[in-house]
């Protein structure tokens, strides 16, 4: 039976969203799709768990009556949802009128009769208004025909927890398909993943999330308590959120992600805390959240004010931030830590918010603040930070009555609407942060007696200030010419990791300064002479060497996977032995270098579950099914299959034949204006036929060239190709790189190469022929 891949759930339920897209935006039409995928999954699970309970009975001797009996009794479902009749998918996919009162009454008989999804589902309401009018019926049907394309038991995927990465993946579309009503719900999975490895989470601890959202931060603390060998079963997540139908989401996505154990409370969190022990605020190990922006807060009726020992924010004005920050220091346990995204205005602001501060920093709670770069949350474009606290008296010693401040508003990747921080920049933060130390323009750790003799002020750039240096003008140099050595000295570190000797590119004109080499004669000629460059060639060539040995060397552990199952163990050798290999040939510094392996892994961490469920063969079946997929939802259109991975190995001379036939008909369109038209006509029509058949024949040539492989040829190839992505995410930096000191030798040449004399002497030319040409115009 063909397995469900990632890749196809993805696709499948992202187009289950356009289906409704247009009638109302995604912050609406979200509910739908979310109650509809979880109505699909529990009913396809009590299905296996209703078949597994009647043939057992059967196999027992007892009548099929007797069987049903049994297996319509919910409390034989304790591991799963009991699904009444009204919400079972056999019901629901026969619906063809009043279809919104239908999948209502599903919803409503499935949270009825399981109690543990109380509240979750009821607010979702198929019949709602978008505008003027309510989803139509012909709307719905779609909608219900397109879920019913495939089965969602566990059975059915290519690995265990496929159905909770899928819904984390329809998360994050909504969230950036909602703008800024995204940032209610979703922090972006980058920012998630440092603020965890900051406050590094371990099993046995209680984790805590007092604006969950869609409840990310609480599975990326189970993900990362699992990457590090501890036992994710032995480790409880908590979780409150005001808003009803994000807490939903939330409680959906947990049970998606096998967490039912999850305790996720619905209210302000500021007004009315919900978890409690014994009549008193529950305590946390571990405190992470992304509370929202600016808010405003009202103590009327609010419980727990001993909550709030430094001070009161104003109810109005938009200033509630430390009120959050207050309440999750309260909750702390004896040797507890916080991490939670603040605005910067917290940082500075005077009134009560500085005495807040004061109060912090006096009882030697603030372990560190960490600045981010701006547009790297949905809702805001404005710069954050992260705020790093301990339950007083638990810095370790090194770090009492001190402060880290991190200025890492440089770290981030510009994506097309917003900014994203990649694996190397979380690399750099956390190694700062773990490292505590003063590091020039970047970090600065500060005594509580320096921040107080600044005035409570944690503006981060006062203390780590990370604005460039003003560029250097020798003048010396725009009079007369030459490049000044110091200014090449200043770029060592960035010459000499690519190995570019400074005889490559420049000649000696005295003790301070170079000339180009006289071949050097126009700009283009600094890229070809340093790419050209022995030294340069040298050193790409060790890291290409290295790289090559490291894979040989490791790729057994992968060999293995299948039969031992430790991908957690894998990841982190993996990761380790690349970084303490590949950095010492210098070209990348550690932070590149571990950048490359994560995002390799994060990138392929889904196919190696699948490897460890299904094999080698397995993974290529599942390589092979996704691409007859896309094509068959492309229904004939264009798919440009050249720079797959797999298709280009399978069936190369397929490929190359599609090539001609496409360019067959390129050639005719362009001869059809200077040949005979009826001829050109009808070899084109032929070519265009032909070309239709090729393509139409591309899933049957994969799938022969599939069945054809041995084990060890899908072995040899899915090594093969991930070898070859890492091998060109390490390019992808060494090009980068590379580029760096080309742009370094450009600027020298763009600012010294035209000399004042140069400019005087051009002036003068263009004089005397101005006066030349006025005096033949009489003008003289």
């Amino acid at each position: 039976m063909k397995k469900l891949t990632l890749s196809q759930l993805e696709r499948h339920l992202f187009a289950a969203a356009d289906i409704l897209r247009g009638k109302m935006d995604a912050s609406e039409f979200k509910e739908y799709i979310f109650g509809m995928l979880f109505l699909k999954r529990c009913s396809d699970v009590f299905d296996e768990e209703y078949e597994r309970i009647i043939n057992a009975n059967l196999a027992r001797g007892r009548t099929e009556d007797q069987a049903i009996k049994r297996a319509e009794d919910p409390a034989r479902y304790a591991k799963s949802f009991f699904v009444p009749k009204t919400a079972r998918w056999e019901k629901i996919k026969h619906a063809h009128r009043n279809i919104g009162d239908e999948l209502n009454k599903a919803l409503s008989a499935l949270e009825h009769d399981n109690r543990s999804l109380e509240g979750v589902l009821g607010h979702i309401d198929f019949n709602r208004k978008a505008g003027k009018t309510k989803i139509p019926d012909r709307k719905l049907r779609d909608l219900i025909d397109h879920f019913n394309k495939y089965r969602l038991r566990n059975a059915d995927f290519e690995f265990p927890d496929l159905i909770g990465a899928a819904y984390e993946y329809l998360i994050g579309q909504f969230a950036d398909s909602a703008g800024k009503k995204g940032g209610e719900f979703y922090t972006p999975r980058d920012v998630v993943r440092l603020m965890v490895r900051i406050l590094k989470p371990q099993e046995g601890m209680r984790v805590y999330d007092p604006c969950v959202g869609s409840g990310g931060m609480l599975i990326h603390s189970k993900h990362y308590v699992e990457e590090h060998g501890g036992n994710s079963f032995n480790l409880s997540l908590y979780g409150q959120d005001n808003n009803g139908s994000v807490w939903s989401m939330c409680k959906m996505n947990m049970i998606l992600h096998g967490i039912a154990g999850a305790d996720i409370q619905n209210d302000d969190v500021l007004a009315s805390p919900l978890h409690l022990d014994g009549g008193e605020l529950m305590r946390f190990d571990r405190v992470i959240t992304n509370p929202p922006f600016s808010q405003n807060y009202s103590k009327d009726g609010m419980k727990f004010t001993e909550r709030f020992r430094y001070g009161f924010c104003p109810e109005t004005g938009k200033k509630g931030d430390l009120m959050f920050l207050q309440h999750m220091l309260a909750v702390l346990r004896t040797n507890g830590m916080m991490a939670t995204v603040m605005p910067h205005g917290v940082l500075f602001r005077g009134g009560t918010e500085k005495e807040i501060r004061k109060g912090v920093i006096e009882d030697d709670l603030l372990e560190a603040v960490i600045g981010f770069p701006p547009n790297l949350f949905y809702g805001t474009g404005i710069p954050a930070c992260v705020l790093v606290c301990r339950a007083k008296g638990a810095k370790p010693d090194k770090r009492k009555d001190k402060v880290l401040f991190i200025n890492a508003d440089a770290e981030f990747y510009t994506g097309r609407a917003q900014n994203y921080l990649r694996p190397e920049h979380i690399e750099k933060i956390t190694s700062a942060f773990d490292a505590f130390e003063n590091i020039p323009g970047y970090a600065a750790v500060l005594t509580r007696k320096d921040i107080k003799s600044n005035d409570w002020n944690l503006n981060i750039r006062r203390y780590a200030d990370n604005a460039p240096q003003p560029e250097p003008q020798d003048v010396r140099a725009h009079l007369l010419g030459g490049i000044p050595k110091d200014e090449v000295e200043s770029k060592k570190d960035l010459l000499d990791a690519h190995g570019l000797k400074i005889s490559t590119i420049f000649v000696e004109r005295d003790a301070d300064y170079y000339d180009f080499d006289s071949t050097v004669t126009e700009r283009g000629d600094i890229k070809k002479r340093i790419e050209a460059g022995k030294g340069i060639q040298l050193k790409e060539t060790k890291l290409k060497n290295t790289f090559d040995r490291w894979w040989e060397k490791h790729k057994q552990s992968l060999i293995d996977l299948p039969d031992t199952k430790n991908l957690m163990e894998v990841r982190n050798d993996l990761l380790e032995a690349f970084v303490s290999d590949i950095t010492p040939v210098g070209l990348l510094d550690r932070f590149k270098v571990a950048g490359v392996i994560a995002t390799w892994w994060n990138e392929n961490k889904f196919d190696l579950k699948t490897l460890i469920a299904q094999g080698f063969g397995g993974l290529v079946d599942g390589w092979v099914d996704t691409i007859e997929a896309v094509m068959e939802e492309a229904k004939g259109n264009h798919f440009d299959l050249a720079d797959d991975p797999i298709v280009t190995r399978l069936i190369p001379d397929y490929l190359e034949e599609l090539e001609h036939a496409r360019q067959d008909i390129v050639r005719l369109e362009q001869e059809k204006q200077v040949q005979p038209y009826v001829k050109i006509t009808n070899q084109l029509k032929e070519a265009k036929k032909r070309f239709k058949e090729l393509q139409k024949d591309f899933i049957k040539c994969l799938h022969e060239a599939r069945d054809a492989l041995s084990d060890d040829d899908c072995r040899y190839l899915v090594l093969d190709i991930l070898k070859e992505k890492l091998s060109g995410h390490l390019q992808s930096y060494v090009t980068s790189h590379r580029q760096e000191v080309i742009a370094a030798v450009e600027n020298w040449w763009d600012k010294y190469l035209v000399t004042l004399r140069d400019i005087e002497g051009a002036r003068g030319n263009a004089a005397i022929a101005l006066s030349e040409f006025s005096r033949e115009l009489g003008y003289d």
